[in-house]
C-alpha cells in the first residue's frame, strides 16, 4: 500500500496523536494548525475523547512532506510518544515489542471499535502493522518492519523515540538493501541495536 493512503475507509485516530504534528513542527506550530485545517482538521481537541480522520490526517503529512520535507517527518514522529496511548512499557524490548499494540490502541474502527482492546487483548485490522523481529545473532539487535500508511522518516523518528526513550545510546538505521517506501515498497525496515 502506498505511503499517505489509508489502509480502510472511515479509520478515526486519537485527538491526542495528532498533537504531535504540532509538536514535531516546533516553531512552526502556525503552520502546522494551517495545514491541518486547510484538510478539514480544525478545532480540535488533542485529548483522549476526541476522534478524526485518519485520512485527512495522512493528507496533512503529505502536504507537510511536500512542503516542509523529511526531518520535519522524523520530528513529527519523535513527538508521538509523548502524545500517544500507550501500554505499561519497562523496557527497550517491551519498546519494541508492544509498538504495534500502541499503534492499534491509538485508532478506531468506523463502527467507533479500538483497534486494540487490552482488556479482551483483540486486535483490528485496518492500518498496517509495527513488526518486531528479535535478531538472531546478539540479545542487543531487533528489527523493526513497518507495513503502514506512514512514510519512512515518520517511522523512523517514532522508532528512535521509542528506543532513545529507554537506551539513550541505541542506534536506529534504515536497512538499505531491503525495500523502502521511498521506491513505492509496501514496507520500511530498520535495525534496532542497543
Amino acid at each position: 500500500m502506498a505511503q499517505f493512503e489509508v489502509y480502510e475507509k472511515g479509520i478515526e485516530i486519537i485527538g491526542k496523536d495528532i498533537k504531535a504534528t504540532i509538536d514535531g513542527m516546533g516553531v512552526f506550530k502556525n503552520a502546522a494548525l494551517k495545514i491541518l485545517s486547510d484538510v478539514g482538521l480544525d478545532n480540535m481537541v488533542f485529548d483522549e475523547t476526541h476522534w478524526y480522520s485518519h485520512e485527512k490526517w495522512l493528507e496533512a503529512l503529505k502536504i507537510i512532506s511536500e512542503q516542509v520535507g523529511p526531518k520535519t517527518l522524523f520530528n513529527i514522529g519523535k513527538s508521538i510518544i509523548d502524545n500517544a496511548v500507550l501500554p505499561p512499557i519497562k523496557n527497550i524490548e517491551d519498546a519494541l515489542e508492544l509498538m504495534d499494540i500502541a499503534y492499534h490502541m491509538n485508532y478506531r474502527n468506523k463502527y467507533g471499535r479500538r483497534l486494540y482492546d487490552p482488556v479482551k487483548k483483540i486486535m483490528l485490522e485496518g492500518i498496517g502493522h509495527y513488526k518486531y523481529q528479535r535478531a538472531k545473532e546478539g540479545k542487543t539487535k531487533a528489527l523493526m518492519i513497518c507495513d503502514d500508511p506512514y512514510p519512512c522518516d515518520y517511522n523512523m523518528g517514532i522508532i528512535t523515540s521509542f528506543s532513545k526513550k529507554f537506551v539513550k545510546l541505541s542506534t536506529i538505521r534504515h536497512v538499505d538493501h531491503l525495500p523502502c517506501k521511498k521506491n513505492g515498497a509496501d514496507s520500511c525496515t530498520y535495525l534496532v541495536k542497543w
